[in-house]
């Protein structure tokens, strides 16, 4: 009660000294100030959470070939383009095969063309009679067997080729290496992994969402992504994963950066801005509140056009107006500029700079 007592009294000399500056700013032929009418919008409430930025494109790239790396022109942290030579393996024993797989196609190839001469010449001959039955399918059946073989062949030199080309290992996209897992001289086998990239050209923003807001964030489908220094960024398509994280109980949100614009990273901090509720409630223009010390008041027009002083309660701030919690109707006149009533050398009327949400008391 102490308190309270002590409270009033610190702040009725404040608005004495309103009422006193009225009545000094205000003349009989004073003109009806400026006023808008209190109005009733809605609000949607946000929850702000820790996101964090990652690529899309992230990889590991392994060996598909064994063989001894003979090269790395990149180290970590370079950057690459796709295409680009990244790792290569000593290839002698992959083009011996390719080699040898060669001579066996031409070897084939040679075989062939000897069954398609004796079948043409047997076929020839068998017409008028000259050769049994059976010289002609035998004849017929080396040609089909040394089609098979050249298939066969041409077949082996393209798996030994393939295998040559395991030798240089490219960079699929363009991006930044991560990490090396190998050194020269090493002897690598199949499927062991040789360098890690990712792309920065794009970026995705990740999020848990706490259970409680999961279900009204994936029927809304909106979020906001602002940067440390307040830009916002534009964001694309959202992806909720269908299954929570069994020691947080948070559900993920993934929504698509649409401009990287190279001053992103993966593992950056951004703010995610969630809607979690809408309710209605009334607002006034940002420029229309009076804020002195603990004080909060607006000029609201009587019957007669005449500014009378009102004490209100502010809730949040938002694009240039305010909220108003209590002291005001729906429809009510406020003045826009209490700068032309008061003085500002007599009052403080900007508040405090940068203020989201007002005083509550």
């Amino acid at each position: 009660m102490m308190a309270t007592i002590l409270r009033l009294r610190s702040v009725l000399p404040v608005v004495l000294c309103f009422i006193s500056s009225i009545s000094l700013a205000q003349s009989p032929s004073r003109e009806v100030p400026a006023s808008v009418p209190v109005q009733r919008a809605a609000l949607s409430e946000t929850v702000q959470l820790d996101g964090v930025i990652e690529a899309v494109q992230q990889s590991t790239v392994s060996a598909q070939t064994s063989g001894t790396v003979q090269k790395l022109p990149f180290d970590v942290d370079d950057s690459v383009v796709a295409g680009d030579l990244i790792v290569q393996l000593e290839d002698s024993e992959q083009r011996a095969r390719v080699n040898q797989a060669q001579a066996g196609l031409e070897e084939a190839q040679a075989a062939l063309t000897d069954a398609q001469q004796r079948y043409a010449r047997i076929e020839a001959v068998h017409e008028r009679g000259l050769v049994s039955r059976q010289e002609f399918d035998q004849a017929r059946n080396n040609l089909a067997g040394a089609k098979a073989r050249v298939e066969r062949a041409g077949a082996s030199l393209a798996e030994a080729q393939e295998q040559l080309g395991y030798t240089r290992i490219i960079a699929p996209y363009g991006g930044i290496l991560t990490e090396r897992h190998v050194e020269l001289g090493e002897a690598v086998n199949p499927g062991q992994p040789l360098l890690s990239g990712l792309s920065l050209e794009q970026l995705r923003v990740v999020v848990d969402l706490p259970q409680k807001y999961a279900d009204l964030a994936r029927t809304e489908r909106q979020a906001g992504v602002t940067l440390a220094d307040g830009r916002v960024l534009e964001t694309g398509s959202m992806t909720f994963y269908p299954y929570a994280d069994p020691e947080t109980h948070t559900f993920r949100l993934r929504m698509r950066l649409n401009e990287p614009n190279g001053s992103l990273f993966p593992g950056m901090l951004v703010k995610v801005g969630v809607p979690v509720a809408s309710r209605q409630t009334l607002w006034v223009p940002f420029s229309s509140l009076i804020h002195r010390s603990e004080l909060r008041a607006v000029f609201v027009l009587d019957d007669q056009d005449r500014p009378r002083l009102r004490q209100v309660r502010t809730g949040v701030r938002d694009d240039g107006r305010i909220e108003i919690l209590a002291g005001l109707s729906e429809g009510e006149p406020v003045v826009v500029d209490p700068a032309s009533l008061i003085g500002s050398e007599r009052l403080n009327l900007s508040g405090p700079a940068g203020s989201d949400r007002g005083d509550s008391e």
